[in-house]
């Protein structure tokens, strides 16, 4: 027999692949999807079984046989080794890094495979005996001559197989310590002056017949690990290691909660998604903020666990809260696996294994959840599906949305795309009839939506208040604090200040390794830059004209933080950027701190825009919605009505009204005044207009091509050479835009050149895109180029 593997190599002409022998010792066990150590010219690396085949178009005497087995079960199924081929076409990408993200990180590190005894040595074939006598588990590597009678012995339960992950990422195992019957325990004698051994003898004597985690033992008995091990030898309690799950805490036990009535905007949303299980139908589920669009989540995926099926729920980043996590263990219980970014390797790993095993039917999870090795789906939802995190930034770039909707044509289960604010291509798509359009324009206990006020900064300036808080804002505020009700301030910035300049030459501090300027952090007294971490201590004279002018511009959290401080002293303030998140939990810490009400204003970044539902919020401050309105990118607009709306939406999302003060130097751009009343429409209108007119997406297809070199006209070269070669090999209608460079040219001392592709109808596309690649993988990689291909970029930045 014949394995065909594709080998963990990222290089042009590797990515395909290869014939290896498959010894005999392997046959009983070997599967496509499992993988495997195999010899690469000199040296052994890891690969991915594709699949098994009689015959090679190769001399059988010539093939190298596989070297060693790294797992006893396929990691991966037979659909997710057709969705990495998928994705090598659709993304442009080598088949290895589609493979490799379909797995959690845990089992890309040093790894062990092991069999482990289950069962008594008798009751195993004799010829095991010398493998496990004296010790409970032998190495994969050593057995290998045993492995036809270890399958056989799997297949009855007496030997399991494991994996022993070294560092983090280990599968946690504790140690049981297993009290003897009351009979033995009564025979055991114990010195007179050996009072510990005594104390947790008279403790095992009232649990006889228990077991005991030996951590929990020590701290209920009073006693130390040697006590323990003493009694052991004394034949009181026997010991044994059991895996167990890491727990990712929830900051509050979820109890059980029964699902909620529909308002009947609910019911025909839900009815319609429910008429449509088993088919693979993907709805776009419109629904202002606060209209109840998770309930309808809640109960389709109830309807789904009922049929035996599973479900995937995907959620942005930064709105997978703790509240949202805690409502699906509050309705599904033990059901449900968590997965995002803020569990260690360890942990991730173990919900991912809990899928695998089938333990849990639903995961709930950021943009790499859509991968949940489920067999049996039922249902994948997106909420806010409008998010640009649902893009990968590097190889392989998917879209989140596009691999659910693969999926569901393989699994015949629909997808629900949801948001308050949906991508403009998702909303043409649902306009044209692809997707069935479901929407939801009243909230769900019926509150009004907030009032919003636009605040023209530039009238306040005009009147003399240089603060960065309007009048009315700052009265508001005020007021909220009087009334014991709860303030949210959003800023899309982190850090004290933009940047450091002098007043007398106009000189900003720029980064020394990057086109762009530094931001002044006050905590550390530093000049950070937040694309390739470079700091340095802040300048008391201007590194150009040594004038001693030189100040803070712009507005970041810490400095709103400090006039906050001097506006309303006595306010509670929690701050919530990357800088008060940087640790595990801090997040979570945060938001149950202003649950509980701990605190009068939660000011932050695009962290707090969504996901948050706490009944006390009754006020909305942004305090700068020009920040993404000015974005060189054909998407600001859009980001920006997104932006507004979500946070928007944050106030008055239960009995107490809410207000809203959107701070602004363009008070007329359409993007702030639609979102006054979240009015999506006509935004939709004049957005896909302009869109129209320039010939951009969902009009045109676009691809962006990056180039980057330590040499600025190296990378300028590579750029115009391609430009050349694609205005030879495309067709007549497709634009090229460039070359150019990019927004931000240099970063980490590498120039940025790209060029823009713009098509309706490219049949040659990937064609021409592969034959890039292997130019680039063949002359110019050697020579320090990188190049990369986004098809469907979310950002031309």
């Amino acid at each position: 027999m014949i394995a065909e593997v594709i080998v963990d190599v990222a290089a042009h002409p590797i990515d395909r692949p290869f014939d290896y022998a498959i010894p005999a010792k392997f046959t009983a066990l070997i599967e496509p999807g499992m993988r495997v150590k195999v010899p690469f010219g000199p040296r052994k690396v890891l690969g991915f079984i594709t699949g098994i085949k009689e015959t090679s178009d190769f001399d059988p005497k010539k093939l190298k046989p596989i070297h060693e087995l790294m797992d006893v079960a396929p990691v991966l199924n037979e659909e997710l080794l057709d969705l990495a081929k998928w994705m090598k076409r659709e993304t442009v990408c080598f088949e290895i890094d589609a493979l490799k993200v379909l797995i959690p990180a845990a089992l890309r590190a040093k790894y062990e495979k092991r069999f482990v005894l289950n069962a008594r040595l008798e009751e195993i074939a004799p010829e095991l005996h010398p493998l496990f006598d004296q010790k409970p588990f032998v190495k994969m590597q050593d057995a290998a001559d045993f492995y036809p009678l270890l399958k056989k012995e799997m297949d009855k339960g007496t030997i399991t197989a494991d994996t022993d992950i070294s560092q983090q990422t280990a599968i946690k195992k504790v140690r049981i310590v297993h009290f003897a019957e009351a009979e033995q325990l009564a025979s055991i004698e114990i010195r007179k002056n050996a009072k510990q051994q005594e104390k947790l003898l008279d403790f095992m004597r009232a649990h006889a017949g228990e077991a005991f985690e030996s951590a929990d033992l020590q701290k209920q008995a009073g006693v130390t690990l040697p006590t323990i091990y003493s009694l052991v030898d004394k034949g009181a309690a026997s010991l044994s290691n059991e895996e167990h799950y890491r727990d990712p805490k929830m900051l509050q036990e979820a109890e059980k909660k029964d699902a909620l009535a529909m308002t009947p905007a609910q019911q025909d949303a839900y009815d319609a998604i429910t008429a449509s299980l088993g088919t693979s139908r993907t709805f776009l589920l419109h629904g202002i903020t606060g209209s109840g669009k998770t309930e309808i989540y809640l109960q389709t995926i109830d309807q789904v666990l009922k049929q035996g099926k599973e479900a995937i729920m995907l959620v942005p980043e930064i709105s997978l809260t703790p509240q949202m996590t805690l409502r699906f263990k509050e309705r599904f219980g033990d059901k449900v696996a968590v997965l995002h970014s803020g569990l260690s390797a360890g942990e991730k790993y173990d919900e991912w294994r809990k899928i695998q095993r089938g333990e849990v039917q639903v995961a709930v999870g950021a943009r790499s959840a859509v991968f949940a090795p489920f067999e049996n789906l039922g249902l994948i939802i997106l909420d806010e599906e409008h998010e640009s995190s649902y893009k990968q930034d590097d190889s392989p770039r998917y879209h989140a949305r596009d691999i659910a909707i693969y999926r569901s044509g393989r699994h015949q289960c629909p997808v629900i795309l949801g948001s308050a604010t949906p991508s403009l291509e998702s909303y043409a798509r649902a306009q044209k009839g692809v997707y069935g359009l479901l929407v939801l324009d009243k909230r769900a206990k019926n509150q009004p939506l907030p009032t919003v006020n636009i605040v023209d900064m530039r009238e306040e300036l005009r009147n003399g208040n240089r603060s960065m808080f309007s009048v009315p804002l700052a009265e508001a505020i005020r007021e909220r604090i009087e009334n014991g009700q709860q303030t949210v301030l959003f800023l899309n910035k982190r850090g004290y200040s933009s940047f450091v300049l002098c007043r007398d030459c106009g000189t900003a501090v720029q980064c020394p390794n990057c086109d762009i300027s530094l931001t002044y952090h006050r905590s550390s007294e530093a000049l950070r830059c937040h694309y390739c971490g470079h700091d340095e201590p802040v300048p008391t004279s201007c590194p150009e004209c040594e004038s001693e002018h030189i100040r803070f511009f712009g507005t970041g959290t810490q400095k709103v933080e400090e006039e906050l401080a001097r506006l309303v002293p006595e306010a509670r303030v929690l701050r919530m950027d990357v800088d008060t998140t940087r640790n595990k939990g801090s997040h979570e810490r945060i938001l149950a701190a202003f649950g509980e009400g701990k605190a009068d204003i939660l000011l932050g970044t695009q962290m707090i825009a969504k996901g948050l539902d706490f009944p006390n919020i009754t006020l909305v401050g942004v305090l700068s919605a020009d920040t993404t309105l000015n974005l060189p990118d054909f998407r600001a607009a859009e980001k920006t009505y997104q932006l507004l709306t979500q946070v928007s939406g944050r106030a008055g999302r239960d009995k107490l009204p809410g207000t809203v003060y959107i701070q602004t130097y363009s008070p007329e751009h359409y993007a702030v005044t639609l979102a006054k009343d979240q009015l999506y429409e006509p935004f939709y209108e004049q957005e896909m207009a302009m869109r129209r007119a320039s010939g951009y997406p969902p009009y045109y297809f676009v691809a962006n091509i990056q180039f980057t070199h330590e040499d600025l006209m190296t990378a300028a070269t590579y750029a115009e050479q391609t430009v050349r070669y694609l205005a030879q090999q495309l067709s007549p209608g497709t634009v090229i835009i460039g070359p150019s460079a990019a927004l931000i040219a240099r970063i980490n001392n590498r120039y940025r050149y790209q060029c823009l592709i713009k098509y309706k109808k490219e049949p040659r596309l990937a064609e021409v895109m592969q034959q890039l690649i292997k130019v680039y993988r063949t002359d110019w990689l050697k020579k320090g180029a990188t190049l990369s291909i986004d098809l469907n970029p979310t950002t031309v930045m």
